[in-house]
């Protein structure tokens, strides 16, 4: 889940939380509040209605020791004065309590204050309720109210929320998508500052600036250092070479020395061609080769078949060329030859006897794409993780591999913008995809 988002979802969960607390805090506020004021109002109603208990009307019924029921014509209010058995000492408050009570065949939930009285030596019970159905009522309209205000402040909320936050969160977005997603080389960063007025923002900006002109520098030097040894090692290895073989053509020279030579010699040219794998890499990482060839990839296929058709017989592999489109790649051409050359003899060379090899094609739209397909031995995840690093062998019984072909291959398809997949399945085979974004028709 994006920062965005979690924020968002955040400010509205706890906003949310904020109004269910304040709501339920209002319901029991007004339940508490509406029942004190009912019982201050029945208080006043036991007060009045004591003092009035000479009225000609309460005094007739109590007189003929009968119930006194008085309510409005609503139901809403009622008073009872009914006597009781004599008790000697009274409480000198009444009670509360909440009880139903049927006048007129309709049952409502009362307040009801009971309290008894002497008078006249005798013991009256005084019941005066009032309805709390328009409290109930209240009550609903609020949670009414409050689930419509949650769910219109859970909508605002969650709305202003991503608005503010995505223009917020825009500066460090745009940090992420400059400073590193769109970054594929070192020397190509972009080191111009993000505007924001965010100061967190600002040293996540100056910070990547910062390490990647550390990286950068590193980057630099460690072509240079590169490309310094590998010229430097080069002369000597080419006079080390022409002194062995001045030596070889000596005639008393014995068959164990001269066995010893030709060991030597062939060190010697292995240790050139790493030494050339490497300038070859430096090279084209440091952009010193042009790109202005139409190459014609079929073309530079059917070259590479002929050259290696020798090794594809002698393991007696089945290739099968299958390429239907004839397109045209703007680049280098022989580094293009370079990078078809190591995926093929890598074909081969990691192959099983009698196996098979198979070249593929596929045109969408603007993209093309050439499969390369083999029988062989493959790969586990953690050995096609590592397979573009330079010198990581397989397991082969070829000794000329020095686990610089595939690190070639990435520096050729990165100087061409040219996408690489690896797809392996370890004692099955293995499968490598080229995809080239801009082709171009010949």
């Amino acid at each position: 889940m994006k920062l965005q988002v979690k924020l968002a979802v955040y400010n509205t969960l706890t906003k949310v939380a904020i109004i269910l607390f304040t709501g339920l805090l209002i319901l029991l506020s007004i339940e508490k509040i509406s029942y004190n004021h009912m019982e201050l109002r029945l208080e006043s109603d036991e007060q009045a209605t004591l003092k009035n208990l000479s009225s000609k009307e309460i005094n007739g019924s109590l007189t003929t020791q009968k119930v006194y029921q008085d309510n409005n014509i609503l139901n809403e209010e009622f008073i009872s004065i009914k006597p009781v058995a004599y008790k000697a000492v009274l409480a000198p408050s009444g009670k509360f309590t909440t009880e139903q009570r049927e006048f007129n065949h309709i049952t409502k939930d009362y307040r009801v204050l009971s309290h008894r009285f002497h008078f006249n030596n005798q013991t009256y019970m005084l019941q005066i309720g009032v309805a709390i159905q328009s409290v109930e009522e209240l009550k609903s309209i609020i949670k009414k109210f409050t689930i419509v205000v949650l769910v219109i402040a859970l909508v605002l909320t969650l709305i202003s929320d991503l608005i503010f936050t995505r223009f917020l969160l825009a500066p460090f977005y745009k940090i992420i998508d400059r400073k590193l997603i769109k970054v594929n080389d070192p020397m190509n960063f972009d080191y111009e500052k993000i505007k924001t007025t965010t100061q967190d923002f600002e040293l996540l900006d100056d910070s990547i600036s910062s390490l990647m002109k550390k990286i950068s520098n590193l980057f630099i030097l460690e072509k240079q250092f590169i490309a310094n040894v590998s010229h430097e090692l080069l002369t000597p290895i080419s006079i080390i070479s022409s002194r062995l073989e001045n030596i070889l053509l000596q005639e008393e020279l014995s068959e164990a020395s001269e066995n010893k030579m030709h060991a030597s010699l062939k060190t010697l040219n292995r240790l050139k061609s790493i030494i050339n794998s490497l300038l070859l890499i430096s090279k084209v990482e440091n952009n010193q080769y042009d790109k202005s060839d139409m190459v014609m990839v079929a073309a530079v296929v059917m070259e590479i078949q002929e050259e290696l058709e020798d090794r594809i017989e002698e393991k007696r592999l089945t290739f099968t060329n299958n390429l239907k489109y004839i397109y045209t790649i703007k680049g280098n051409r022989p580094l293009m030859h370079t990078l078809l050359f190591n995926l093929i003899n890598n074909a081969i060379k990691y192959n099983i006897p009698a196996g098979s090899i198979t070249i593929n094609d596929e045109l969408k739209e603007d993209t093309y794409t050439i499969k390369i397909t083999d029988t062989g031995t493959g790969m586990d995840k953690k050995q096609i993780d590592n397979a573009f690093n330079r010198f990581e062998k397989l397991e082969t019984d070829e000794k000329e591999s020095y686990g610089l072909g595939l690190a070639i291959v990435k520096s050729i398809t990165a100087f061409h913008n040219i996408r690489i997949q690896i797809n392996s399945t370890k004692g099955e085979g293995t499968s490598v995809k080229l995809v080239f974004d801009t082709p171009i028709r010949g």
